[in-house]
């Protein structure tokens, strides 16, 4: 099987020279170059003909309307023509610097192509072709953006309105094999995930949080690794993935873990974005490439002083510059607790950012009618959390904690010991004031839309 590949060349470069560097390439075993594009440079430049561009150069060539801009759009409409295996970049500075080349890499990855060049080579992550029902995914651009409480919010959403689903979730914490926890049938209390950390159980991770807050059947998974454009190194998702499609449940909800994104493919995608993460990361490198995946894209952490209302419109601006027509919905969030905390004296453990500590405690205190008592924004740091545990624990009658991290084997296990009744709190994304959409309306669409999509696919 031909290797099939596309050539990025420039006019920096003597037309000779970049001549020989396409035979090379074509001399090589198995490879087969298909066409070039021309991509910018004038300084060796001999004709702009492209008739006589590639009658000199013995292959196909393309031009864009403008040596001094990059076709970009050429370069995905000459992908779309030809189908190659490979996107080479035979190009240099300075008609590419490393931000062009990213976004190139974006584009090119996006048709599932490997974009290589003389010292680097992205390729896109892996989708496996698994599900045998309809399936969404939720990835994300970053870790600590609320990606599980998205999960849990859309999981409870989607049962509610009869569809039916499960949860396959991989976490760096997660089974070394795929574990079904029936988060639909169980008690997950306290005591019972104190009991499976003792044995050796990461009892935060991820499927166990899907399970307790969303009350749907989840599959837990694990994952190590993860690369630029969101490969992962190794995990047992596919196996995961297998495992949903022998369930009774009629919807796939996969779950990515950090910036990693799930090696399945879906027929439709849920894109977090934390806005209080650094502009670079979203505008450039792979950003746009998880952006142009998307097919509802959810703003988290939209609230000073994290962020003000000018850099959420700077993010929902730029978004649009690479999704025109996609629907993006900025969010923050609220705690919930899963029980009646109503006149307790509250000691409160989240992974919430110090700066918005006092927001969370005035609207517990208000919706709820607690006390908190205290507060700690450790709980993915150890030490810390036992030096906050210890300093409030005396006043609290009460552990109101996420379920993340050091949840249970610090958190509860210390609470239990004192005394104190443990309630575990869920996350809840609240549309910001603004004229947006409806963020139920909007994820039940979606589904709707991927429900039709996997009819449409497998007619």
């Amino acid at each position: 099987m031909n290797n099939k590949i596309i050539c990025l060349v420039d006019g920096e470069h003597y037309l000779p020279v970049t001549k020989s560097a396409l035979l090379t390439i074509n001399d090589l075993d198995h490879n087969e170059v298909q066409a070039i594009i021309f991509i910018g440079g004038t300084e060796k430049l001999k004709t702009e003909n492209p008739d006589e561009y590639s009658k000199l150069m013995g292959f196909p060539v393309y031009f864009g309307d403008d040596y001094s801009e990059i076709p970009y759009d050429l370069i995905e409409e000459v992908i779309d023509n030809y189908n190659p295996n490979c996107v080479m970049d035979l190009s240099d500075e300075p008609v590419l610097d490393y931000s062009k080349r990213f976004k190139i890499a974006s584009r090119v990855l996006s048709h599932g192509v490997i974009y290589e060049g003389p010292d680097f080579r992205f390729e896109p992550p892996t989708q496996a072709e698994i599900p045998e029902k309809p399936s969404i995914k939720i990835m994300g651009t970053g870790k600590r953006i609320g990606k599980t409480a998205v999960s849990t919010y859309t999981s409870r959403l989607i049962e509610k309105n009869k569809y039916n689903p499960c949860v396959v979730a991989m976490g760096r914490g997660g089974p070394e094999k795929p574990e079904i926890v029936r988060g639909d049938l169980m008690e997950i209390t306290p005591e019972f995930l104190m009991e499976q950390a003792e044995n050796g159980v990461h009892a935060a991770s991820d499927h166990w949080e899907d399970a307790l807050m969303s009350r749907v059947l989840t599959i837990g998974c694990r994952r190590c690794g993860g690369g630029l454009s969101g490969e992962v190194f190794m995990t047992n998702m596919k196996e995961g993935a297998k495992i949903a499609n022998q369930q009774e449940k009629d919807l796939i909800i996969f779950e990515g873990s950090g910036a990693a994104i799930p090696p399945i493919k879906t027929d439709k995608n849920i894109l977090l974005i934390g806005a209080n993460q650094n502009i670079l990361n979203i505008a450039n490198f792979f950003g746009p490439f998880r952006i142009g995946m998307a097919d509802l894209i959810i703003l988290t952490m939209c609230e000073e002083p994290m962020v003000n209302k000018e850099r959420v419109e700077e993010i929902i601006d730029f978004i649009s510059t690479i999704n025109s027509d996609i629907e993006v919905i900025p969010t923050v969030f609220r705690p919930k607790p899963l029980k009646n905390i109503e006149g307790k004296n509250v000691l409160f453990a989240t992974t919430a950012p110090e700066a918005i500590k006092d927001t969370l405690v005035d609207y517990l205190e208000s919706e709820y009618k607690c006390n908190v008592v205290g507060t700690t924004s450790h709980l993915s740091n150890r030490p810390l959390l036992r030096e906050d545990i210890k300093k409030y624990i005396g006043d609290a009658d009460c552990m109101l904690t996420e379920l993340k991290a050091a949840a249970v084997d610090v958190a509860t296990k210390e609470a239990i010991e004192s005394g104190l009744e443990v309630v575990y709190s869920d996350n809840i994304p609240i549309v910001i004031d603004g004229d947006y959409p409806n963020l139920d309306n909007s994820i039940l669409d979606m589904v709707d839309s991927a429900i039709d999509q996997f009819k449409k696919d497998h007619n």
